[in-house]
């Protein structure tokens, strides 16, 4: 058995490849339109490591999506939480549980997809303007 991806339902495609690729960082893969079933499948990736995918479903026809908070979250190890979180905020995205600790942060895509960030090998050292900064909203 081997592990191929995560399906993730988005309402809004370009918004969402904004968020995943430009300010996360993901790289596309892989694009398959289905004419016939009228949807786009957009298979994502970190950098470098293609064995962990997410596939963004994009139907053509709108639908509404619940929060789906028993779906849980993606998770991807970062090289910087602290560089990563601050960029992420100046692109305008709200940081819903702040690396308090240097280790471990989660934000959430445009559909409200939560994305555990974690820091690669040893937490940083605790610092500002992170160690005071509140949870904001769910996550």
């Amino acid at each position: 058995m081997k592990y191929l991806h995560t399906m993730v339902r988005v309402s809004d495609l370009e918004r969402s490849l904004d968020f995943y690729c430009t300010k996360l960082g993901l790289v596309e893969l892989r694009r398959y339109d289905e004419p016939k079933g009228r949807f786009t499948n957009v298979f994502l990736a970190a950098s470098g490591d293609d064995s962990a995918q997410v596939e963004l479903t994009y139907n053509w026809d709108p639908e509404e999506y619940g929060a789906g908070r028993n779906f849980g979250h993606l998770a991807y190890q970062v090289e910087n939480i602290y560089a990563l979180c601050q960029r992420l905020m100046e692109e305008g995205v709200t940081i819903n549980r702040p690396p308090r600790d240097g280790r471990m942060a989660f934000v959430r895509s445009p559909d409200g997809i939560s994305i555990e960030l974690l820091q690669k090998g040893a937490a940083l050292a605790p610092a500002e303007p992170w160690l005071s900064m509140p949870n904001t909203g769910s996550w």
